[in-house]
């Protein structure tokens, strides 16, 4: 079985007008959100073995924040520009060129692709869980994606996972 966990970063700040959106950081109810956010995760039991994060100074924060809290072993983390506002379709072609050996891919990043990206591999499950993604993937949120296929190239993972925690 391969999972993918999407988070949102947490809740950046605006206030640095001077600041390109790349560099961004996290409010401060961002740097108080991303820990517990880590802590919710461990308590659920997400345990990624490889973790795709954009390059975005927020996601980057938020990563920091909520690795700690995830235990050990630490899974190892890949820094990506081209996960920074990446669109679904190539966030989903990222994922695909992942080798088996990766049960669990947690990939920070950025709405609206994360929402799209959700949404468009759920196909069934939880019609409340569905509902919710469909209409609102706020800060700091994460969606938990399984599907039954060993391989992450599989057309299985365009058609479908489906969502077990949000």
């Amino acid at each position: 079985m391969l999972t993918l966990s999407l988070l949102r970063h947490a809740k950046s700040s605006w206030d640095d007008v001077g600041s390109s959106d790349f560099e961004r950081p996290l409010a401060p109810r961002g740097l108080e959100a991303a820990p517990r956010m880590g802590r919710a995760m461990r308590t659920a039991g997400i345990k990624p073995t490889l973790i795709l994060c954009s390059a975005a100074t927020r996601t980057r924060q938020t990563l920091d924040l909520v690795l700690p809290e995830l235990g050990t072993p630490v899974p190892n983390v890949i820094y990506d520009e081209k996960l920074y506002l990446a669109p679904p379709v190539q966030m989903l072609d990222c994922i695909q060129r992942l080798p088996a050996s990766e049960p669990h891919v947690l990939m920070v990043g950025h709405n609206p692709g994360h929402q799209i990206l959700a949404f468009e591999l759920a196909g069934s499950g939880d019609k409340a869980a569905l509902a919710a993604v469909a209409d609102k993937f706020p800060t700091a949120a994460r969606d938990v994606l399984s599907n039954k296929t060993r391989e992450w190239r599989d057309d299985a993972t365009r058609r479908g996972p489906h969502p077990h925690s949000l």
